[in-house]
């Protein structure tokens, strides 16, 4: 129950809370929600805005492509023109089709047509006319499109020519085809310096000889340098396209992935031929064969690109053709854009929230009064009131109950103060008493637990010590016996004579162990370095009994090679007790398995046993109290000691003991020593 200095704390203290809250409440439709659906708005638009400049490349590629494809089928037009023309056809009846007028006509009709090369070969793949001399031993003759037009069917492609061919057909063509390779920011590694080869749209229309033999008639264009071919579909996409000031549209051919021919600019006059496209962009078009529509990085600027690769006649990836437009101005008008928003939602917020403050002042002026009140009946003076106020809303009538209840609480203040006497000294009378009824339970209390703890230690120590020291000796003394009586033969029984010994010294040991309970400070323990292995070995035999009992399998795996320092005694006492354990787990028979091996344990180096059994396994809630002492699952025929004293000896030596368990599958103990140094 709060009193009223508590009450007026808590006023205090939370003054300006209350008019956050109420500010917060008041200003939450302004400050948080239109922003909110703003940012989506714009997220929203900004997504759009970057689709529909992917969108538009995409129709520009689209554009780049029909042309480029209507070359093809022009190229091929002209030459099947040529081929049925009168003139063609009268020429081509001439018998000297070097020097005659068919020559004339291969040469006039390059010239007009624009090809850069221009020869009928026949089916024998012998040049039978050349617009030039032209060397026939270092043409290739198995191109598709010749293959397919000394078949009957004229065709057109894009093909790749290497130096010697483009030679072959003219000097001056394989000349023209050479490109100095740039060395480009981004691009895929290379050691190449220059770019021989040649990318030509090549054309061959069939004919027929006067003879009756199969012709046909090839003629070609190289595309390196040929600045006329991507200005003109640059005119045709970007001309009067509607892109903001400062960009530009431009169009590339690629040969592999080296600019053979384009209007990007490397400097101010210099176009960008030779340089070579981002390596991210070649993995996609080049390697992947997709067609990229987004933004890439060409030369030194960013662009909104759309790349697609260029199949040659043998159907391979051998370039690109690429469209695309400057990234820049349309970064610079959604940021220009995204200002003037933010711009006219601050000064939207500057000329509402002064009304919404002036409204807010309002309502706290009669807080704050009533605020003051509680102070000073805090300090108090209980006679302060608030008084009338002019609000007559939820407000004012608090300010009205916050009155009435002061005179209440002035009223009940004075029962309090009378009544307070009388109960202080009641309590004094029944405080003393209880110092004194607390003071006799001490006592009563620490002499009750020394009584029984002494009980218990003399109980346990004097029980053990009767009931186990008096049948070693006797053991002893027979075992001495029965030693003298064998004779020679005691020779034979010797490791289990040995065993005995052993066993009874570890007995004794056990004992010790019990009367360290009462003065544990006063031993100390004897340990040595040893291979876990070793033990095992050793404490196998002494539960051999239990497993003739029942039909248990043993499996052993040792695979620590680490050595420990504890005793042996206690390690082999530990063992017992969970080997034993094990054996009663499976009273049916099953599998008892014993691993070792080496684990760390953070830092620390270490071995660890394992004993798991295929038993019934524990529930939870057993597998939690199997560490305490005299909890045991056997009834009378367990003490509930042996797991409680294994995990002190093994704790002792600074190790720990764990265990594994779920209902039907078994229990596994697994006991962790650290490695000895």
């Amino acid at each position: 129950m709060r009193t009223l200095a508590d009450i007026g704390l808590w006023s205090w203290g939370n003054r300006h809370s209350v008019r956050h809250r109420l500010l917060t409440i008041a200003l939450l439709p302004m400050l948080v929600i239109p922003p909110l659906l703003l940012g989506i708005s714009i997220y929203r638009w900004n997504a759009k805005f970057d689709a529909a400049l992917v969108s538009k490349v995409n129709d520009d590629l689209t554009i780049a492509h029909q042309y480029l494809a209507r070359i093809l089928e022009e190229s091929e037009e002209h030459l099947v023109s040529v081929t049925n023309s009168a003139r063609f056809q009268e020429a081509l009846r001439g018998h000297d089709y070097a020097n005659g007028a068919l020559t004339d006509l291969l040469r006039e009709t390059a010239q007009r047509r624009g090809f850069d090369f221009l020869y009928i070969v026949g089916d024998d793949r012998h040049i039978i006319a050349s617009e030039y001399p032209m060397v026939s031993s270092s043409m290739r003759w198995n191109w598709p499109i010749l293959n397919s037009a000394l078949d009957g069917r004229s065709k057109t492609g894009i093909d790749v020519f290497e130096q010697a061919e483009l030679s072959a057909v003219s000097p001056e063509l394989a000349q023209r085809a050479r490109i100095e390779i740039v060395s480009t920011v981004g691009s895929a590694p290379t050691t190449r310096t220059e770019e021989a080869r040649g990318l030509v749209l090549q054309s061959a229309s069939t004919l027929t000889l006067p003879d009756g033999r199969r012709a046909a008639l090839v003629g070609g264009i190289l595309l390196n340098q040929n600045l006329g071919f991507v200005d003109t579909i640059n005119d045709l996409i970007y001309h009067d396209s509607g892109l903001p000031e400062g960009s530009q549209g431009t169009v590339t051919l690629f040969l592999d992935d080296v600019r053979i021919s384009t209007n990007v600019r490397l400097f101010d006059t210099r176009r960008a031929i030779g340089t070579r496209v981002s390596a991210e962009v070649r993995s996609a078009v080049l390697d992947q064969g997709r067609t990229w529509l987004d933004s890439a990085f060409v030369v030194n600027d960013r662009y909104i690109s759309g790349y697609e690769p260029i199949l040659d006649s043998y159907n391979r990836r051998i370039g690109m053709l690429y469209a695309g437009f400057l990234e820049r101005p349309f970064t610079e008008a959604k940021r220009r854009t995204l200002l003037e928003i933010g711009l006219a939602f601050l000064l939207a917020v500057a000329a509402t929230v002064p009304l919404f403050l002036r409204w807010a002042a309002e309502i706290f002026r009669p807080l704050e009064r009533m605020i003051g009140t509680i102070t000073q009946v805090e300090s108090g003076d209980l006679d302060a009131r608030t008084g009338h106020v002019e609000s007559k809303d939820e407000i004012g009538r608090v300010a009205l109950h916050l009155d009435h209840l002061l005179d209440q609480i002035q009223e009940r203040d004075a029962q309090l103060r009378q009544w307070n006497e009388e109960l202080n000294q009641r309590v004094e009378g029944r405080t003393l008493e209880l110092q004194q009824a607390n003071r006799r339970l001490e006592t009563t209390t620490q002499q009750l637990i020394m009584s029984e703890k002494l009980a218990a230690i003399g109980e346990i120590t004097a029980g053990v010590a009767h009931e186990v020291n008096n049948p070693i000796a006797v053991m002893q003394g027979n075992l001495e016996v029965l030693r003298d009586l064998m004779g020679s033969k005691a020779e034979a029984a010797k490791t289990e004579f040995r065993l005995i010994d052993e066993q009874l010294h570890r007995i004794g040991e056990i004992v010790t162990r019990l009367l360290r309970f009462a003065k544990p400070q006063e031993y100390a323990g004897y340990s040595e370095q040893y291979d876990v292995a070793e033990i095992v070995t050793d404490t196998l035999p002494l539960v051999q009994h239990l497993f003739k009992k029942t039909t248990i399998a043993v499996e052993r795996d040792h695979r620590a090679s680490r050595l420990i320092q504890m005793n042996r005694t206690e390690l082999q006492q530990v063992l017992v007790n969970l080997l034993v354990n094990a054996i009663h787990a499976m009273p049916g028979g099953g599998r008892l398995t014993v691993r070792t091996f080496d684990r760390d344990e953070g830092d620390r180096p270490g071995v660890v046993i394992e004993v798991a059994d295929t038993g019934a396994g524990m529930a939870p809630d057993v597998m939690r109290k199997i560490f305490d002492s005299f909890f045991t699952t056997k009834g009378r025929e367990g003490t509930g000691l042996g797991l409680s004293i294994s995990r002190m000896l093994v704790t002792r030596q600074g190790g720990k003991v764990s265990v594994d368990s779920e209902p039907g599958k078994g229990t596994t103990f697994a006991v962790w020593l650290p490695e000895s140094h």
